[in-house]
């Protein structure tokens, strides 16, 4: 479909017109000089120059249809022409889905091995089992939460889900803080997700600690999860001799995923994280998202703006011609 931008500048049209017609050339306010007139002299352009008037009248013409033709030209490039293809409608199958991590201090505790033997942190076993977890979520939107003394969103709702992975390992302890603000990361998904279809909203939590930051407490927002209809998955990341240490709270990251029908996940080792998700990946069942509707639009002023700049060369072009 093709179609102007903006179709009002055709009003600048009939401006040359308009100046001609209201503001002519007044010889009133012009100085009189005396001077002679040569009788023989017109009588030998008449006689001897006739091909030179003829051509001069015809130079006229064209030179008025020069700059006519470069005037259209910038007005139709001024209206934006441009060709709109199709409408295509895409329906996404999926679900919307955010990743609330913990960069809390305790993250920190290296009680985690890689099958090598290597013993690395919480942080780095989450983000390990999460890099292929997120980049499987084809068709699926995916945003990233940081939270410790305050929750942060990272990546917003997206279908680049590899932007999301590298955000997340780019994550690094204490730089939301070192406290635990579990309330507010639920509180932060709930905002984030509360305009998302309804059976498409889903929330993993992931920390290994228990609430101690933040402004609202984990069960009152479990309670505005489950009345938006968010389904909260939480995972207990650390081993559970370090459990006392780190101030875990199992029964109460078991009772925000019963109250918003998710479940809870203990994750004590690397081996046990990976089934987690597995099991969050063959739980969840994807639905379908709304419809999104795409205009193609190709814009076509350089071809109108061509065409003025062409009557600009030809009109050079006779000028030099004439001289």
């Amino acid at each position: 479909m093709f179609v102007f931008q903006w179709v009002w500048f055709i009003v600048l049209l009939p401006l040359p017109l308009l100046l001609q017609r209201f503001w002519r050339y007044s010889p009133e306010n012009t100085t009189q000089y005396p001077y002679i007139k040569l009788i023989t002299l017109k009588r030998a352009q008449q006689a001897f120059n006739q091909s030179n008037k003829l051509s001069t009248s015809t130079n006229q013409r064209l030179r008025m249809r020069l700059l006519w033709l470069c005037w259209l030209g910038l007005v139709l490039a001024l209206m934006q022409p441009q060709l709109i293809e199709k409408h295509v409608t895409i329906q996404q199958t999926g679900y919307d889905l955010l990743l609330a991590v913990d960069l809390s201090g305790s993250m920190d505790n290296a009680d985690f091995f890689l099958p090598t033997g290597e013993r690395i942190n919480r942080l780095q076993a989450v983000k390990t089992v999460l890099k292929p977890f997120i980049e499987k979520r084809t068709g699926d939107r995916i945003g990233l939460i940081l939270f410790a003394n305050q929750a942060y969103l990272q990546a917003p709702l997206t279908l680049d889900n590899l932007a999301v992975a590298d955000m997340l390992a780019r994550a690094e302890i204490g730089m939301a803080g070192r406290d635990t603000a579990i309330g507010d990361a639920i509180g932060l998904a709930v905002k984030k997700l509360r305009e998302r279809p309804a059976e498409s909203r889903v929330l993993i939590l992931l920390t290994d600690g228990d609430n101690n930051a933040g402004i609202l407490e984990p069960q009152q927002a479990a309670t505005l999860a489950k009345q938006y209809d968010i389904r909260v998955y939480t995972v207990g990341v650390g081993s559970q001799e370090n459990a006392t240490n780190s101030g875990f709270n199992a029964k109460s990251l078991q009772e925000i995923a019963s109250s918003t029908q998710g479940k809870y996940y203990p994750a004590s080792d690397l081996q046990a994280l990976s089934k987690v998700y597995t099991d969050i990946d063959t739980t969840l069942h994807k639905t379908t998202a709304e419809s999104r509707l795409y205009l193609q639009r190709t814009l076509l002023y350089q071809y109108p703006l061509g065409l003025a700049m062409l009557a600009l060369f030809g009109l050079q072009g006779l000028r030099l011609r004439t001289e």
